[in-house]
């Protein structure tokens, strides 16, 4: 049976006067009168033939009939609520703080070199980053988002993919190769200097691993066991391009020195194609106009870093957007 106009208004009176147990409080924020709140109320009781409160001169309590009720109504308030402020951010300005979360590399791969760009679009908005090498629960740490790599998503979370599919590089410097040759495979690795990268989050070193260009496609890991080890990336890179070692590294970050022909890259055959950074979100239901906002940005910002030059990545990411569509996944929150 279709519930009456009228009563709704007097539903959302008595959720308000039961949440502040308070004629006065509740009065107060919705700007009427004590004495016409009271009337409401007493207007619904006598509709539904029940007590919903129990009021004495002072003190007030639900009655169990009236905490039924409001344990229903709380719930589809707050949805209610909570769809019109959507409705209303759709065409509202970008405003407020956005904390967010993100690796170093990430940041200044995909944030720090647009963040003037993104400021000056959206003035309103401030963006606050909080950087961490290791995994963050965004519900719990009191994040809008943070940027991570696909791999390292759980599978149910909101996220859309705001690079192509990214690749390991090995790369060491023209000198370096002078005097130390070629790697044909990475068993010839063994005779190189390779500088290793430490995980701060866990401490761990980071191994290489490579995947036969073969149709078997067998694996290969690597551990790195050079004179020198890093647990910030813009050193270790530094090291690479005065001739140190070799290093591993993300395609994008040394693509400027590979065209600028500081550094070589070797066995980019063995080095296949993985997910790249992904931003993700608790939630997309009742998503902040200013999350919308960063979303779009990042996403415009990916389709910049497709290089011609490598064709079997914007191959790659094709299949990424046909198989999760332009905004990648949309599955469940945090």
């Amino acid at each position: 049976m279709p519930i009456e106009p009228s009563l709704v208004s007097s539903l959302t009176w008595f959720a308000h006067i039961a949440r502040h147990r308070s004629f006065t409080k509740a009065a107060t924020e919705m700007e009427i009168t004590r004495a016409a709140l009271s009337q409401h109320l007493k207007a619904l009781e006598e509709r539904l033939d029940v007590r919903l409160l129990h009021r004495t001169t002072r003190n007030m309590s639900l009655t169990e009939e009236g905490q039924q009720l409001l344990d229903v109504l709380q719930p589809a308030l707050t949805a209610i609520e909570r769809a019109v402020e959507e409705l209303g951010e759709v065409h509202a300005e970008p405003s407020g703080v956005i904390r967010m979360n993100s690796s170093r590399i990430a940041s200044r791969l995909l944030l720090e070199p647009h963040m003037g760009e993104f400021l000056a679009r959206y003035p309103k908005l401030r963006l606050e980053l909080v950087m961490d090498d290791g995994f963050s629960n965004l519900v719990a740490n009191g994040l809008d988002a943070g940027i991570r790599l696909g791999e390292s998503l759980d599978e149910h979370m909101v996220a859309v993919p705001i690079t192509p599919p990214l690749e390991m590089a090995i790369v060491g410097s023209p000198a370096y190769f002078e005097r130390h040759g070629l790697p044909q495979s990475p068993a010839d690795l063994i005779r190189h200097n390779c500088l290793a990268y430490r995980f701060t989050s866990s401490g761990a070193i980071d191994h290489w691993t490579f995947a036969a260009p073969d149709s078997e496609g067998r694996k290969l890991v690597f551990e790195p066991q050079g004179n020198a080890v890093f647990n910030d990336d813009d050193s270790m890179l530094r090291a690479a391009l005065q001739g140190v070692g070799l290093v591993r590294h993300i395609d994008l970050c040394v693509r400027e020195h590979l065209d600028s022909g500081a550094l070589v890259r070797v066995l980019a055959p063995w080095c296949r194609p993985f997910p790249g950074f992904f931003l993700y979100v608790p939630s997309r239901a009742q998503m902040p106009a200013k999350i919308r906002a960063l979303m779009d940005f990042l996403v415009e910002r990916r389709e910049q870093l497709v290089s011609p030059r490598h064709p079997r990545v914007a191959a790659e990411d094709r299949r990424v957007k046909r198989r999760h569509g332009s905004r990648g996944r949309t599955v469940s929150g945090q």
